[in-house]
């Protein structure tokens, strides 16, 4: 058994309730100074895309923050970013050519554990130049993040509603990001007390997370994903979990009706079938599955 899974396996039932909460875009309103201001300018500058940086945000943007992709773990978001732009007749018509990843696309379809530490031991097992590149990019990004993103509170009433949440659950934090932004966010902002494990990329998929935190321990319809990414319910749903959309756009509805209704529903046993349901539907229809340049 990994040791990550270990680690999730030894998280402590404290209580009846599970509750598994995403953080960038879901939690903090973070998502767009993260894309906009430290992984977009990295990506055009370490993968040499200054002659299509136009097309490259647009394809950044909507894989990240805008579409079906949105949430996803960054070496997935760059192969999709390549892929869109390589079907972009703009963009190859403007000199952009597919960078050659295939090692990197090998990584990313094997490892678990998508984040630095992995991919240092894979590019110190291996001398390969794509993923070297690729470990640079990311190293940038981090730094970048570190530099750049500070004091970027909470939504409005997350803190209120994570209070009232570990009052009667077992919290846990969800997340694709680094675990070192993740511990520093949290804390920085006082929230961090609230959640007995914070989950980063280190730690597994996100539904590893809850799968190896939550799953026989409580009764499937007590445990609920809090996410604002499809690939939040997906990990809710491999898992036979419970999913609460946090909205792209209307995040502080979203965190309103969570505190005045949902989880009041959670906790009583009503969440589940139409209402979830109704919640999903609005959810799905603010993240298109293709962009715009699709016509």
């Amino acid at each position: 058994m990994t040791d990550h899974a270990s680690q999730l396996i030894a998280f402590p039932k404290t209580k009846s309730f599970f509750v598994g909460v995403d953080s960038d875009g879901c939690a903090f309103d973070s998502m767009e100074p993260k894309h906009k201001a430290c992984f977009y300018p990295m990506t055009v500058q370490h993968w040499e895309l200054a002659g299509v940086a136009k097309y490259v945000r647009d394809v950044w943007d909507f894989v990240n923050l805008y579409g079906r992709t949105r949430g996803c773990n960054r070496f997935h978001a760059l192969l999709h970013t390549f892929d869109w732009l390589a079907d972009w007749p703009d963009a190859v018509e403007r000199g952009y050519e597919s960078p050659k990843v295939d090692s990197l696309r090998q990584w990313v379809a094997e490892e678990t554990k998508l984040g630095n530490p992995a991919l240092e031991v894979k590019v110190a097992a291996m001398n390969d130049a794509a993923l070297q590149q690729a470990l640079r990019w990311s190293r940038a990004i981090n730094e970048q993040v570190a530099s750049i993103v500070h004091d970027v509170p909470p939504f409005p009433l997350v803190a209120d509603c994570l209070q009232r949440l570990a009052d009667a659950a077992d919290v846990m934090v969800v997340s694709a990001t680094p675990s070192e932004a993740l511990e520093r966010e949290w804390a920085e902002h006082d929230i961090a007390r609230y959640a007995g494990m914070i989950c980063g990329q280190e730690m597994g998929r996100k539904a590893e997370h809850l799968r190896y935190g939550a799953s026989g321990k409580y009764d499937a319809d007590k445990v609920l994903m809090i996410g604002d990414a499809p690939g939040d319910m997906k990990a809710a749903r491999d898992n036979g979990f419970l999913f609460f959309p946090v909205n792209p756009g209307c995040e502080v509805e979203s965190w309103r009706r969570f505190h005045d209704e949902a989880a009041e529903r959670f906790f009583a046993g009503q969440y589940a079938g139409d209402y979830e349901q109704a919640l999903i539907d609005d959810f799905l229809a603010c993240l298109p599955k293709y962009p715009p340049w699709e016509g």
